[in-house]
C-alpha cells in the first residue's frame, strides 16, 4: 500500500511511473507535503514524503485495487501455508477435501461439495496459489474493482453531507483509487515471443502507446544483452492492464530475469499459456468505466 500518485502544480495526479527518481515538485494528496520518487530495484516504485510522512501514508490506509498486486488476499502467514499445503495435496486431484480450517471457509476460499462430502477450492481460493485461469480471474476481480469504487464514493459523499472532519481524506481516497482504476483501464496487455541468438523467450507487459513503439523499445533493451533479437507480437488485449501482475504471479515458476529486465519468461511449452491468454474475452468498457477512462468525473466534491 505505497503512495503511487503525486499532485502537480495544475492539481493533476501523476503516477510514479511517469516521475523521475529523486526529489520532485509533486505533493501529497493528503497533506500537501513534497514527495520524493523512490524507484529502486528492490521495493515497488512509490512516492515517499521528502520530510515528515503524514498519517494516512504512514499507516498504509491508502485504498488499493482489489487483487491487483496482492494475491495473498490478506491471509496470515499460517493461513497462506495451510492453503498452499491443501493445494499441493488435492489441487491436481478430482477429490474434495475432507477437512478444511473453518476460518478458510469463512474467507470464502472453500465451498462444501455435498456430492463428495468434502470441500472444493473456490475461484478466490485458487488465486493465492496461481491456479485460477486468466479469464476466470477477470470474472472474480472486475466486480470487486467497481464495488470498491462505489464504496469510496459513498464514503466521500457521506462525509460531505455530514460536513465531517474526514472529508478531505475521503475525497483523496476516492480520487486516488479512481486514478489507479483509470490507469489499468487505459493500458493494453501484450504478449511477445522473442527469438535471440541463444534462446527463445516470452514477455508480458502493458502499454498505453502503440504496440510498434513498445516493441521497438523492447528490442533496444534486449540488444544490450543479445547480439540478435527477433520479436513477434502473439497477442494484445485492450483495457486489460489488470492482468499483468496476476500473470506474473501465476507463471512465476517460469520467470527468467535478464539483468534488470524482469518481465521475461522461459516456458517449456508456450501453447497452454497462449490458450490461457486467448480465453480472455474482449474487454468492453461499461458506461461507468468509459467515464473513468475519459476522465469525466461524476463526483462534484471539493476538499
Amino acid at each position: 500500500m505505497w503512495l503511487k500518485f503525486g499532485v502537480d502544480a495544475d492539481n493533476n495526479l501523476v503516477a510514479i511511473e511517469d516521475a523521475r527518481s529523486g526529489k520532485t515538485d509533486l505533493t501529497c494528496i493528503y497533506c500537501g507535503g513534497f514527495l520524493t520518487a523512490k524507484k529502486g530495484k528492490i521495493k515497488a516504485h512509490h512516492f515517499a514524503h521528502t520530510e515528515e510522512t503524514c498519517y494516512p501514508v504512514a499507516n498504509r490506509s491508502i485504498p488499493t485495487l482489489p487483487l491487483y498486486d496482492n494475491f495473498n488476499i490478506r491471509l496470515s502467514g499460517k493461513e497462506l501455508q495451510q492453503l498452499k499445503q491443501l493445494w499441493r495435496e488435492y489441487g491436481s486431484t478430482e477429490y474434495s477435501i475432507p477437512v478444511v480450517p473453518f476460518r478458510l471457509v469463512l474467507r470464502k476460499l472453500f465451498v462444501w461439495n455435498s456430492q463428495q462430502d468434502g470441500y472444493d477450492f473456490t475461484p478466490l481460493g485458487k488465486i493465492p496459489v496461481g491456479a485460477l485461469p486468466l479469464a476466470q480471474f477477470n470474472q472474480v476481480q472486475e466486480p470487486l474493482l467497481l464495488e470498491e469504487l462505489t464504496k469510496l464514493k459513498g464514503a466521500a459523499e457521506r462525509a460531505q453531507i455530514l460536513n465531517s472532519s474526514s472529508l478531505e481524506q475521503r475525497v483523496a481516497d476516492f480520487k486516488l483509487y479512481r486514478a489507479q482504476l483509470r490507469r489499468i483501464l487505459q493500458f493494453a496487455l501484450y504478449f511477445l515471443e522473442v527469438k535471440t541468438d541463444r534462446e527463445t523467450l516470452h514477455k508480458i507487459g502493458v502499454t498505453r502507446r502503440s504496440i510498434s513503439e513498445r516493441v521497438a523499445e523492447v528490442e533496444r533493451d534486449l540488444l544490450k544483452h543479445y547480439q540478435h533479437a527477433e520479436i513477434e507480437v502473439l497477442g494484445t488485449w485492450e483495457h486489460r492492464g489488470n492482468v499483468e501482475l496476476y500473470f506474473k504471479h501465476r507463471y512465476r515458476a517460469f520467470n527468467y530475469p535478464i539483468g534488470s529486465l524482469t518481465e521475461y519468461f522461459k516456458f517449456s511449452a508456450v501453447e497452454p499459456v497462449l490458450q490461457d491468454l486467448r480465453q480472455m474475452r474482449k474487454k468492453v468498457l461499461s458506461a461507468q468505466e468509459l467515464e473513468i477512462v475519459q476522465d469525466e468525473s461524476i463526483l462534484t466534491l471539493c476538499p
